[in-house]
């Protein structure tokens, strides 16, 4: 199998709604965002598959080497089929080893915390793991401005904090809880309500959890707003890709808002007809 072969099984494997936004784009930057992607898609994995710590750290640094060797060849070349499958568009498009390297950061903080005290916070995590994929993204579509990237990070948030909200009953099932520490005392959720989900629960969790996540969700519709505010006309047409993705996490995050507590015991999805639908409407008609 070619790296483009895998990077494209990569992508397409994990049924993720960011594969529908690349099937519209032109066949070089569809094969730089397709690789870029499984690069992304890999390095999470060693947080979400590997359940020994001092493996998974041993891992990141191994990519780290694996980096490094994409810009300075004089220390080899890359070993895996993803960063095989990016080298050769990363000059093309702008993508630097520090922008490879902050994705691994961002993994690297789920090894060493599963809490965040509040909002700033956790808006760190989410520059690294979103905002700075949205940046790379904004890049391979295409920008003209500098403005550009500005919406990219805000968009990246977005999506990350749908990304939160959807997953909060999976990720209690791993000890993990991304809501801020001070919003859930804010609704008066504990934490191991959120880690049992909802199991056991004191007498009233499902309306404080219910306002807790109605909270999140706004925010998140919010953040949607700011980004697509940021985004300016003369690259309105090229960053139809990051358009699509903020159509169907915005209408998740809509699904969701009808019934929150959903999230603590299944993981609420789109039909596959509904993501592509919505993907198509911005590319035939530009708007969300």
């Amino acid at each position: 199998m070619t790296p483009q072969a895998y990077a494209q099984q990569k992508a397409a494997a994990s049924g993720s709604s960011f594969y529908y936004a690349f099937l519209f784009l032109p066949p070089p930057q569809r094969a730089a965002i397709t690789a870029f992607y499984a690069y992304c898609r890999e390095i999470d994995d060693v947080v979400d598959e590997v359940h020994d710590p001092a493996v998974a750290q041993l891992k990141l640094h191994w990519w780290r080497l694996q980096v490094a060797r994409c810009y300075d060849t004089s220390h080899g070349v890359p070993e895996h089929p993803a960063l095989q499958a990016l080298q050769p568009h990363l000059a093309t498009y702008g993508i630097e080893a520090e922008h490879l390297l902050q994705i691994i950061d961002g993994c690297q903080m789920d090894l060493e915390q599963s809490r965040y005290l509040d909002y700033p916070g956790l808006q760190r995590y989410c520059h690294l793991v979103a905002g700075v994929v949205g940046e790379v993204a904004a890049r391979i579509f295409g920008q003209s401005t500098a403005q550009t990237t500005a919406y990219a990070h805000r968009l990246g948030l977005a999506l990350q904090l749908t990304n939160i909200i959807r997953d909060v009953g999976e990720d209690a099932l791993r000890g993990r809880i991304y809501l801020p520490v001070n919003e859930l005392q804010r609704f008066e959720v504990k934490a191991h309500e959120l880690l049992k989900r909802g199991q056991g629960a004191e007498a009233g969790f499902e309306a404080r959890c219910t306002a807790l996540l109605q909270f999140q969700i706004a925010r998140a519709l919010g953040v949607y707003d700011e980004a697509l505010a940021l985004l300016p006309a003369a690259d309105r047409r090229a960053q139809k890709p990051g358009l699509m993705m903020a159509s169907i996490y915005r209408r998740l995050l809509q699904q969701i808002a009808t019934d929150p507590l959903r999230v603590l015991t299944q993981r609420v999805r789109l039909t596959p007809l509904t993501k592509f639908w919505l993907a198509w409407k911005v590319q035939a008609l530009g708007r969300l």
